[in-house]
């Protein structure tokens, strides 16, 4: 089956008892039991459930993994891998542009129990093995990067991380399954936040892990248990609805956020575009390599600084100012100010995450009103239109 047929029908069946079509919320805490510790699969939601197993089971064929887990949230699910596979002493390499959530939780987290964490640019693979060191345990990409939209060859990364048999790890959140299947390329684990593309809605929180093959169930499961970061039945039903239209919601995301590049890249008032799809980008054709298209999402810099860009936040009307990404409504947002604002001041200009950069979340409304939109609102911060009161 393909992509847009794996969503609506794998591990998806009419229900036996009653003939529904929609697969049922097993809205329960625990399951009765024939005897004691025999069951029909299941003995307590926490462990696992049946609406939540489907989830996981068609992600993992949606990334062509072998293995698929839910998490209560993309944190939740990177929490759990990290205490699951990493002891003190190891050794962790991270892209230096992250979400700043990866960068929160490794850093004021993770790093207090003995793992030592380095970031560095990844867009070289060659800073990759460099930067080994004999205790790396793992390569923890992001491709495209939050918020700059830097790629990463990921085939080539893994291949060097191979041959020291360390560990890969790629989120794949900004892209989806549908724009990119790491484990293709040989990637050991995929890590989501379904509350973005995934559940495609801005109603739900989640987060997903999917594993490449056997090596690393047994102790992924035993922390997914043990930890207890798991979803609710009913968020992962809510997620298992958007899943169904990714294919048809990111063909949608991408195709307008191509044409406002485009059309963004050309204005007077935006200093830089950043766009994977853009000929401009630095690697565009490493994006046509990987990516079946460029993505829903889109940072610029707008000319000035500050100042400049708090007004076109504070100008736009059809897009909303706020966090997250990934729902069918355009969200814009200020990095520094909220997505990144962990990030130490000093760190986020050396990576360029500036003062002036604004991030979109292209949704999937007509194109020609979110051009309008970005059009008035920018002839707002051009002096050319009155600031909106």
């Amino acid at each position: 089956m393909q992509f847009k047929t794996i969503a609506i029908h794998s591990h998806q069946h009419p229900d036996p008892v009653t003939g529904a079509v929609i697969n049922p919320i097993y809205q329960t805490s625990t399951f009765a039991q024939e005897d004691a510790g025999v069951h029909k699969g299941w003995d307590y939601s926490r462990c696992g459930n049946p609406t939540v197993d489907t989830l996981a089971g068609v992600l993992a064929d949606l990334e062509g993994g072998k293995h698929g887990y839910c998490f209560s949230s993309g944190v939740g699910a990177l929490v759990t891998m990290c205490n699951a596979l990493f002891v003190p002493g190891d050794h962790l390499l991270i892209g230096d542009d992250v979400y700043g959530g990866t960068f929160r939780y490794t850093t004021k987290v993770l790093a207090k129990y003995g793992v030592e964490i380095e970031f560095i640019d990844m867009t070289d693979p060659q800073n990759v093995e460099k930067a080994i060191k004999p205790n790396t345990k793992m390569v923890y990409m992001e491709s495209p990067t939050n918020p700059l939209l830097k790629l990463v060859d990921i085939a080539a990364i893994n291949h060097i991380a191979k041959k020291r048999n360390i560990l890969t790890c790629v989120d794949n959140t900004f892209a989806s399954p549908y724009l990119q299947r790491p484990i293709e390329m040989g990637v050991d684990i995929v890590l989501h936040s379904t509350t973005k593309y995934i559940g495609g809605h801005s109603d739900v929180i989640g987060g997903a892990l999917v594993l490449k093959d056997d090596s690393l169930n047994d102790a992924i499961r035993f922390h997914r248990n043990t930890i207890g970061a798991n979803p609710d039945p009913f968020n992962s039903w809510l997620t298992l609805r958007g899943l169904k239209t990714l294919g048809l919601r990111m063909d949608a995301h991408c195709a307008s956020a191509l044409e406002l590049a485009q059309y963004l890249e050309n204005h007077e008032a935006i200093e830089t575009v950043f766009y994977p799809g853009l000929p401009s980008h630095p690697q565009h054709e490493l994006a046509k390599k990987q990516m079946k298209a460029g993505g829903g999402m889109i940072s610029v810099r707008v000319k000035g600084g500050e100042k400049e860009a708090r007004q076109l936040l504070k100008s736009v009307k059809v897009f909303t100012l706020a966090e997250s990404l990934g729902g069918v409504e355009s969200l814009i947002e200020h990095p520094a100010l909220m997505t990144h604002l962990s990030v130490d001041p000093k760190v986020r200009q050396e990576i360029g995450i500036t003062d002036n950069l604004i991030r979109l979340s292209v949704g999937i409304e007509d194109v020609a009103d979110l051009k309008a939109d970005l059009a008035q609102a920018l002839q707002v911060i051009s002096g050319k239109a009155p600031a909106t009161v």
